[in-house]
Protein backbone atom coordinates (compact mmCIF):
# COMPACT_ATOMS: atom_id res chain seq x y z
CA UNK A 1 0.00 0.00 0.00
CA UNK A 2 0.96 3.32 -0.71
CA UNK A 3 2.64 5.54 1.84
CA UNK A 4 0.21 8.57 1.31
CA UNK A 5 -1.13 11.10 4.12
CA UNK A 6 -4.73 10.33 3.77
CA UNK A 7 -7.80 12.90 3.20
CA UNK A 8 -8.57 13.90 6.45
CA UNK A 9 -6.43 17.02 7.16
CA UNK A 10 -8.72 18.33 4.14
CA UNK A 11 -12.26 17.37 5.20
CA UNK A 12 -14.06 19.89 6.70
CA UNK A 13 -15.47 19.09 10.17
CA UNK A 14 -18.77 20.72 9.66
CA UNK A 15 -20.47 23.23 6.58
CA UNK A 16 -22.27 19.72 5.05
CA UNK A 17 -22.79 18.67 1.47
CA UNK A 18 -21.50 22.43 0.20
CA UNK A 19 -18.43 22.34 2.44
CA UNK A 20 -17.80 19.15 1.67
CA UNK A 21 -17.18 19.95 -2.20
CA UNK A 22 -15.70 23.11 -1.55
CA UNK A 23 -12.72 21.59 0.21
CA UNK A 24 -12.47 18.75 -2.36
CA UNK A 25 -10.45 20.43 -4.90
CA UNK A 26 -7.48 21.26 -2.31
CA UNK A 27 -7.33 17.33 -1.55
CA UNK A 28 -3.57 16.00 -1.85
CA UNK A 29 -4.30 12.99 0.44
CA UNK A 30 -2.81 10.54 -2.79
CA UNK A 31 -1.21 11.26 -6.16
CA UNK A 32 -4.39 11.04 -8.08
CA UNK A 33 -5.19 14.94 -8.10
CA UNK A 34 -1.79 15.52 -10.06
CA UNK A 35 -2.99 14.06 -13.32
CA UNK A 36 -6.63 14.27 -13.22
CA UNK A 37 -8.08 16.88 -15.13
CA UNK A 38 -10.25 17.80 -11.94
CA UNK A 39 -11.86 16.77 -8.31
CA UNK A 40 -14.90 14.56 -9.17
CA UNK A 41 -17.75 15.27 -5.60
CA UNK A 42 -20.82 13.60 -5.24
CA UNK A 43 -24.45 14.96 -6.19
CA UNK A 44 -27.66 14.20 -4.85
CA UNK A 45 -29.87 15.30 -2.01
CA UNK A 46 -28.48 15.92 1.31
CA UNK A 47 -31.33 13.64 2.72
CA UNK A 48 -31.42 11.40 0.37
CA UNK A 49 -33.02 8.09 1.81
CA UNK A 50 -30.77 5.60 -0.96
CA UNK A 51 -26.89 6.69 -1.37
CA UNK A 52 -25.02 4.87 -4.18
CA UNK A 53 -21.30 4.64 -4.14
CA UNK A 54 -19.23 3.47 -7.34
CA UNK A 55 -15.67 3.23 -7.90
CA UNK A 56 -13.80 6.35 -9.36
CA UNK A 57 -14.75 8.96 -12.06
CA UNK A 58 -14.24 8.16 -15.65
CA UNK A 59 -12.82 10.16 -18.58
CA UNK A 60 -15.82 11.75 -19.10
CA UNK A 61 -16.23 12.55 -15.79
CA UNK A 62 -12.74 13.82 -15.22
CA UNK A 63 -13.41 16.46 -17.65
CA UNK A 64 -17.18 17.15 -17.01
CA UNK A 65 -16.82 17.20 -13.32
CA UNK A 66 -19.66 15.58 -12.62
CA UNK A 67 -20.36 11.88 -11.24
CA UNK A 68 -21.79 9.29 -13.29
CA UNK A 69 -22.18 11.17 -17.36
CA UNK A 70 -20.50 8.89 -18.88
CA UNK A 71 -21.41 5.67 -20.45
CA UNK A 72 -21.57 3.88 -17.04
CA UNK A 73 -23.17 6.50 -15.92
CA UNK A 74 -26.19 6.45 -18.85
CA UNK A 75 -26.44 2.79 -18.55
CA UNK A 76 -27.38 3.44 -14.54
CA UNK A 77 -29.76 5.96 -15.34
CA UNK A 78 -31.32 3.80 -17.53
CA UNK A 79 -31.32 0.97 -14.54
CA UNK A 80 -32.70 3.24 -12.45
CA UNK A 81 -35.47 4.12 -14.34
CA UNK A 82 -36.50 0.26 -15.14
CA UNK A 83 -36.46 -0.60 -11.52
CA UNK A 84 -38.09 2.63 -10.54
CA UNK A 85 -36.03 5.00 -9.00
CA UNK A 86 -35.87 8.09 -9.29
CA UNK A 87 -32.25 9.40 -10.14
CA UNK A 88 -32.94 13.31 -8.77
CA UNK A 89 -33.63 11.13 -5.54
CA UNK A 90 -30.81 9.15 -4.63
CA UNK A 91 -27.23 10.46 -4.00
CA UNK A 92 -24.22 9.15 -6.13
CA UNK A 93 -20.72 9.04 -5.07
CA UNK A 94 -17.55 7.41 -5.79
CA UNK A 95 -15.18 5.53 -3.00
CA UNK A 96 -12.33 7.32 -5.22
CA UNK A 97 -12.78 11.05 -6.08
CA UNK A 98 -9.82 11.46 -8.66
CA UNK A 99 -9.42 9.52 -12.19
CA UNK A 100 -6.87 7.01 -12.23
CA UNK A 101 -6.08 6.08 -15.66
CA UNK A 102 -2.72 4.89 -18.10
CA UNK A 103 -2.33 7.24 -21.09
CA UNK A 104 -1.71 5.49 -24.24
CA UNK A 105 -1.30 8.30 -27.02
CA UNK A 106 -4.00 10.28 -27.12
CA UNK A 107 -6.51 7.89 -25.14
CA UNK A 108 -6.38 7.74 -20.84
CA UNK A 109 -7.38 3.59 -20.30
CA UNK A 110 -9.01 3.42 -16.64
CA UNK A 111 -6.97 1.98 -14.15
CA UNK A 112 -8.36 0.71 -10.70
CA UNK A 113 -7.61 2.22 -8.03
CA UNK A 114 -4.92 0.65 -5.84
CA UNK A 115 -6.05 0.28 -2.25
CA UNK A 116 -3.65 2.83 -0.64
CA UNK A 117 -6.02 5.32 -2.90
CA UNK A 118 -9.19 4.04 -1.55
CA UNK A 119 -7.86 4.09 2.14
CA UNK A 120 -6.64 7.75 1.34
CA UNK A 121 -9.96 8.89 0.12
CA UNK A 122 -11.72 7.13 2.52
CA UNK A 123 -12.37 9.78 4.90
CA UNK A 124 -14.39 11.87 2.09
CA UNK A 125 -17.13 9.09 1.72
CA UNK A 126 -16.94 8.68 5.54
CA UNK A 127 -17.98 12.49 5.69
CA UNK A 128 -20.97 11.86 2.85
CA UNK A 129 -22.70 9.00 5.07
CA UNK A 130 -22.01 11.17 7.96
CA UNK A 131 -23.77 14.26 6.64
CA UNK A 132 -26.60 12.65 3.78
CA UNK A 133 -27.34 9.92 6.22
CA UNK A 134 -28.73 7.36 4.01
CA UNK A 135 -31.31 4.65 5.08
CA UNK A 136 -29.45 2.38 2.45
CA UNK A 137 -26.64 2.23 0.74
CA UNK A 138 -26.01 0.41 -2.44
CA UNK A 139 -22.57 -0.51 -2.91
CA UNK A 140 -21.49 -0.34 -6.49
CA UNK A 141 -18.33 -3.29 -7.42
CA UNK A 142 -15.69 -4.55 -6.10
CA UNK A 143 -13.55 -1.21 -5.23
CA UNK A 144 -16.47 0.66 -3.29
CA UNK A 145 -16.88 -3.06 -1.47
CA UNK A 146 -13.23 -2.70 -0.69
CA UNK A 147 -13.81 0.89 0.99
CA UNK A 148 -17.10 -0.14 2.73
CA UNK A 149 -17.00 -3.57 3.65
CA UNK A 150 -13.22 -4.34 3.84
CA UNK A 151 -11.30 -6.68 1.79
CA UNK A 152 -13.01 -10.42 2.08
CA UNK A 153 -16.45 -9.61 0.54
CA UNK A 154 -17.03 -10.78 -2.68
CA UNK A 155 -19.65 -8.74 -4.82
CA UNK A 156 -20.35 -11.67 -7.03
CA UNK A 157 -21.20 -13.97 -3.74
CA UNK A 158 -23.89 -11.47 -1.83
CA UNK A 159 -24.69 -9.22 -4.95
CA UNK A 160 -28.79 -8.23 -3.97
CA UNK A 161 -28.47 -9.46 -0.25
CA UNK A 162 -29.69 -7.27 2.43
CA UNK A 163 -26.12 -6.54 4.38
CA UNK A 164 -24.72 -4.18 6.86
CA UNK A 165 -21.98 -1.23 6.60
CA UNK A 166 -19.75 -1.72 9.40
CA UNK A 167 -21.39 1.43 11.24
CA UNK A 168 -24.32 -0.73 10.91
CA UNK A 169 -25.96 1.12 7.73
CA UNK A 170 -28.37 -1.14 5.77
CA UNK A 171 -26.85 -2.00 2.48
CA UNK A 172 -26.66 -3.81 -0.32
CA UNK A 173 -24.18 -4.76 -3.25
CA UNK A 174 -24.73 -5.21 -6.86
CA UNK A 175 -21.55 -5.11 -10.12
CA UNK A 176 -20.40 -1.67 -11.14
CA UNK A 177 -22.52 -0.49 -14.24
CA UNK A 178 -19.15 -0.18 -16.23
CA UNK A 179 -19.00 -4.07 -16.06
CA UNK A 180 -22.34 -4.39 -18.20
CA UNK A 181 -21.33 -1.91 -20.38
CA UNK A 182 -18.64 -3.95 -21.45
CA UNK A 183 -20.44 -6.90 -21.07
CA UNK A 184 -20.76 -9.80 -23.58
CA UNK A 185 -23.65 -10.60 -22.25
CA UNK A 186 -25.25 -7.42 -22.05
CA UNK A 187 -29.11 -8.21 -22.20
CA UNK A 188 -28.51 -10.62 -19.55
CA UNK A 189 -26.40 -8.68 -17.11
CA UNK A 190 -28.10 -5.87 -17.43
CA UNK A 191 -31.36 -7.65 -16.13
CA UNK A 192 -29.56 -9.00 -13.68
CA UNK A 193 -28.54 -5.63 -12.29
CA UNK A 194 -32.30 -3.88 -12.59
CA UNK A 195 -33.11 -6.63 -10.07
CA UNK A 196 -30.60 -5.92 -7.55
CA UNK A 197 -31.72 -2.41 -7.82
CA UNK A 198 -35.10 -3.33 -7.43
CA UNK A 199 -34.41 -5.19 -4.54
CA UNK A 200 -32.52 -1.66 -3.06
CA UNK A 201 -35.78 -0.28 -3.73
CA UNK A 202 -37.86 -3.03 -1.91
CA UNK A 203 -35.55 -3.03 1.30
CA UNK A 204 -36.75 1.01 1.32
CA UNK A 205 -40.00 -0.03 1.43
Amino acid sequence: MNDFTGAEPWVPERGGLRAVRAALPSCRGCDLWENAEQVVPGDGPARARMMLVGEQPGDVEDKEGQVFVGPAGRLLDKALAEAGIERDTVYVTNAVKHFRFEQRGKRRIHKTPAVGHIVACAPWLRSELAVVKPELVVVLGSVAARSLLGTTFKVTQHRGEPIALPDGTAATATVHPSSVVRSREYRRDFELFVTDLRAAAAMLG
